[in-house]
């Protein structure tokens, strides 16, 4: 693998699915990359690099299945991944909690992670669980700045069906050793929500 193949694997792991980044295995940036897939497409003059068929991307406790992953490199360094399909049709991520005894794992048919905006998007069939709180929805952005994520149901789906609603289940703050979590009214459009 070139030395330019090698370097963008390593700042991609350190930020790509950085959902929770906060909070993520702080020793996993330390571990080796190991990266397999049936075939690898490098061209160095769009900085593009596709890696297809079955990839499987660890770094410590980091795990990143999907069909496709296409890394992208802008002129200033800044990385967008792209996974697409995979198992059941989905991209998924698993990745420890930094000192804890808890995991984050993701999926949707297609999840990127923008370095520069250091925001990630889970798109179709989305589900995010960090410990034991977990949104699912048909998009999911989570801001790794603001630490905060919203979730959308399917655009123009019919009211009251199932893709006209997203589904959360986020634990009192009290089981985390906080103060008690609000509950918005029904029908209300609470703000977005803030993963632990």
């Amino acid at each position: 693998m070139n030395t330019s193949v090698r370097t963008l694997i390593s700042i991609l792991v350190c930020g790509f699915f950085a959902v929770g980044a906060a909070h993520a295995e702080r020793a996993d940036r330390d571990k080796p990359v190991n990266l397999d897939a049936a075939k690898v497409t490098v061209d160095d003059i769009k900085r593009t690099h596709v890696f297809e068929g079955n990839v499987v991307l660890t770094q410590g406790t980091l795990v990143i299945r999907s069909a496709k992953l296409v890394v992208t490199q802008d002129a200033e360094g800044f990385q967008k991944g792209v996974a697409t399909g995979g198992a059941d049709g989905l991209a998924r991520f698993r990745q420890k909690r930094d000192g804890k005894d808890e995991y984050m794992d993701g999926e949707g048919e297609r999840i990127e992670y923008d370095s520069r905006s250091e925001k990630a998007e889970f798109f179709r069939r989305a589900y995010v669980k960090s410990g034991m709180d977990e949104v699912r929805g048909d998009y999911i952005i989570y801001d790794g700045i603001t630490e905060q994520y919203q979730v959308t149901s399917v655009p123009g789906a019919k009211p009251g069906s199932e893709q006209s609603r997203v589904h959360a289940v986020i634990q009192p703050k009290s089981a985390k050793k906080g103060p008690a979590a609000e509950t918005p009214a029904a029908g209300s459009n609470p703000p977005a929500a803030k993963l632990p």
